[in-house]
């Protein structure tokens, strides 16, 4: 098995974090010098607030859809857009909103955008009016079941598939994949959810139904210190968590070389906090947060 030379991050808020990604992708291309040489931008993913199709977390911000093509297009990354909602039905695929989506970032460019899938109903239909897109199995489909994710890659269908947080250290399993089925791995990285959940999928159900507009009791997440949300300091404790020694040492060497950052409903702080863990070096993150937001006449308090 070849040793993978470049690690491709998946990052998130492709709508959300359009300001941030606008500072943050010239810095990213005019010193290069500031970030590890052995990682790059595979995509960044994410969708405009209340798209029907949407299924992964409810976007908190929206920004005009073709500024944030062109900015993609620009710089040579791949667009992807969150349509992972599990509980679509026939007349969903109507959509006005999600289909003019799909045209304009469809569209032939130089660089493939992508799709982050759910549904085998909106999968087919995709399929059929876009062939343009490259379809990401997403990881709301909880495959904590390393048989069902061998299942999940060997699909044509998808590009990358993205197992649950919890088979991230099956080490053994994993290796035992072939390059091709390597290949197309994307592991979530930072994930903060309790290693013992037993209701991710309800959890994910919620938001496709607050998606759809639907009037239900909402689902409560029970998790121990749930109420705290989500802290990347606690992401790290995590024992599915993949860092940046892990990456270098552990999945590149086995011959993996796609990881996904998740953040989409967060705040643009923590993400620029990814950002600087998992690309730049540490020698080089103040040069970044100068750039990005701190002056010497900011003040916190």
């Amino acid at each position: 098995m070849l040793k993978k030379e470049t690690a491709y991050y998946h990052l998130p808020g492709l709508f959300e974090f359009y300001g941030l990604y606008s500072e943050f992708l010239p810095l990213f291309r005019e010193h290069r010098e500031y970030f590890y040489d052995w990682c790059d931008i595979g995509s960044i993913y994410g969708a405009p607030a209340d798209c029907v199709w949407g299924g992964g977390r409810v976007g908190f911000r929206e920004n005009n859809p073709k500024e944030v093509l062109a900015l993609m297009k620009e710089y040579g990354i791949s667009a992807r857009l969150t349509f992972s909602n599990s509980l679509l039905r026939t007349e969903h695929l109507s959509d006005k909103k999600c289909n003019d989506l799909c045209a304009m970032f469809g569209e032939k460019n130089g660089i493939q955008n992508g799709v982050i899938i759910h549904s085998d109903l909106l999968l087919d239909y995709l399929k059929n009016k876009y062939p343009e897109f490259y379809f990401v199995s997403s990881t709301t489909k909880v495959l904590t079941d390393f048989e069902q994710l061998k299942n999940e890659i060997n699909r044509d269908d998808f590009l990358y598939v993205v197992p649950d947080f919890r088979l991230n250290k099956e080490l053994d399993k994993l290796n035992r994949l072939s390059e091709k089925q390597k290949d197309k791995v994307e592991f979530l990285c930072n994930e903060c959810c309790w290693f013992g959940c037993t209701d991710r999928k309800k959890c994910y159900e919620t938001v496709s139904r607050k998606n759809l507009g639907e009037k239900f009791k909402e689902y409560r997440c029970v998790a121990p210190d749930a109420e705290s949300g989500y802290k990347f300091s606690k992401a790290m404790t995590n024992p599915g968590f993949i860092g940046i020694d892990d990456i270098k040492n552990i999945y590149m060497p086995m011959g993996f070389s796609n990881f996904k950052i998740e953040g989409r409903s967060l705040g643009s702080a923590l993400i620029l906090e990814f950002l600087l863990y998992y690309m730049t070096k540490p020698e080089y993150q103040i040069h970044v947060r100068e750039r990005i937001y701190l002056d010497n006449m900011l003040d916190l308090f």
